[in-house]
């Protein structure tokens, strides 16, 4: 039988070896092959919104991602997910979009859910990908939404220790007012690595494991 085929779509050269190790350890028989094109993020922070024409190229990728195998698309960028979720019935492959699995398990935990990024830009498309899953899972919640402004340039910047100084303190902040704290942006995945134990007083996911666990129940 032939293996299957993941293509991931990413917005940062950056997120290529994290989802690589990924898929290396929980989707050892699925075939990989990476889009990535870092100008839609710095297209839609010029914009300050997803505009048409960025939904358009995305669409494009994903399109593209189809035509050259995949068997299932994983697009590894909350900023662009509407624009993942309006592309995906145009083609004839799965189309995810890589924080629905993390929202998922955070409605399925219910209560006060805590929203952290970096971007304005991702925060409002993750907060509203929360509330339209509670919906359909039929879950009341409430969610907070916090932006860790100034840690997106320091990052940029080269400034690694200051962008995870920035999202440490949000988190902790957080960590007595919510019971569950989603991390919008795969690349704040590694801050939560760092956390002393004390300071993981409540569950906080990140996208990238997530849903890679559940590509992996479905591939």
């Amino acid at each position: 039988m032939k293996p299957k085929t993941l293509a991931l779509v990413h917005t940062s050269a950056t997120l290529v070896p994290i989802f690589a190790q990924l898929c290396k350890e929980k989707l050892p028989g699925v075939a990989t092959f990476n889009i990535v094109d870092d100008s839609l993020v710095r297209a839609i922070g010029a914009r300050g919104a997803l505009t048409a024409d960025i939904a358009r190229r995305v669409a494009g990728y994903i399109e593209s991602a189809e035509a050259g195998g995949a068997d299932h698309v994983l697009v590894t960028c909350s900023s662009i997910g509407p624009a993942v979720e309006a592309a995906a019935p145009f083609v004839a492959v799965p189309v995810l979009r890589v924080d629905q699995p993390m929202a998922d398990r955070a409605v399925a935990h219910g209560g006060r859910i805590g929203v952290v990024a970096t971007l304005p830009t991702t925060l409002h498309p993750t907060v509203d990908l929360v509330r339209r899953r509670a919906a359909i899972a039929g879950r009341e919640i409430e969610a907070t939404a916090r932006l860790c402004e100034g840690a997106f340039e320091a990052l940029m910047a080269g400034d690694g220790a200051t962008h995870d100084a920035i999202v440490s303190a949000a988190l902790k902040e957080l960590g007595s007012e919510v019971d569950i704290v989603l991390l919008a942006q795969a690349s704040m995945a590694r801050v939560v690595d760092a956390l002393p134990a004390e300071e993981r007083r409540i569950p906080i996911l990140a996208s990238p494991p997530i849903a890679i666990e559940y590509l992996a129940s479905q591939l």
